[in-house]
């Protein structure tokens, strides 16, 4: 089990100083969400798309994923999927992460437009087979739930299309760590990690912060990744785009990435932390 962060903690910032100093903070991976402080054009030209690989290869971190907007029940979705898995490509990421979208609460129209989204997918398995990069569908907005996820990844058997489980949407959904695990079964392409707490001040209800002060329970999200034998990459979201008023990277980066190694020892003691850079499925 591998660590990383998103570039989300940063910004406003370039992406060689965001990527030299999470490195420096111990991680060992890297997932893009901004460049340069800004959400990926998937248009960026050739010298672009060059600045970025050599960002990450400077400071010696790999791409472990290219979140991106697209929502799979938006019209039209499937060329911007094509875009970005040629990015993803460009700049060696395993995963391209993309969100379900809004869901109708008709029951009808709601079935509809899961299979709608499955026939994107579907689509867009052939460029994704010959890119080497897989799509991740995220647990978010009307796809919170795992339960609906793996409904829509139930109509998409290939290996070339998954999870991505981010840790804190499903728990607002009533979700435990073990459902999740066993609705993704082995279909899990990246795990993202979050904490929070219920808040009356926040529009959403809930308030980002540091990992181990709310209520999502990361520990057995690991343990049961563990449990499974999972040997991905394992992501700290920490949104300060979206929340600028949550701690600054220098602060909450340090504190996740000490956190996950204490929780991965407590849950294999005796045994190494599996933290960053290096990867345990293989020794075990």
């Amino acid at each position: 089990m591998k660590l990383a962060f998103s570039t989300l903690a940063f910004p406003g910032r370039k992406l060689v100083d965001v990527a030299a100093a999470g490195s420096a903070m111990g991680y060992a991976g890297i997932e893009l969400r901004l460049v340069d402080g800004e959400l990926i054009d998937p248009q960026m030209d050739a010298s672009a798309r060059q600045r970025v690989r050599d960002a990450v290869a400077r400071a010696g971190l790999p791409v472990v994923a290219v979140d991106s907007s697209i929502r799979l029940t938006d019209d039209n979705p499937g060329g911007e999927i094509e875009r970005f898995l040629e990015l993803a490509n460009a700049w060696e990421s395993p995963v391209l992460r993309v969100f379900g979208g809004a869901l109708d609460e008709s029951p009808g129209r709601r079935a509809e437009q899961i299979r709608a989204a499955a026939a994107v997918l579907e689509t867009a398995v052939p460029a994704a087979e010959r890119l080497g990069v897989a799509i991740g569908v995220e647990t978010h907005d009307s796809f919170s739930a795992s339960v609906t996820v793996a409904e829509l990844l139930a109509l998409v058997p290939s290996p070339s299309v998954g999870a991505v489980w981010d840790s804190h949407h499903p728990h607002r959904m009533g979700e435990t760590p073990r459902q999740i695990a066993s609705n993704f079964g082995d279909r899990i392409l990246l795990a993202q990690v979050k904490d929070a707490r219920r808040s009356a001040e926040q529009d959403s209800g809930w308030q980002l912060v540091l990992l181990g002060e709310g209520e999502v329970d990361v520990r057995s999200m690991l343990a049961e990744l563990l449990a499974r034998h999972y040997g991905g990459w394992v992501s700290v979201e920490w949104e300060k785009r979206w929340h600028p008023e949550i701690e600054e990277p220098e602060i909450a980066l340090p504190q996740h990435i000490a956190t996950l190694q204490r929780y991965l020892d407590e849950i294999n003691p005796g045994e190494d932390a599996p933290g960053a850079g290096t990867t345990t499925s293989e020794e075990r």
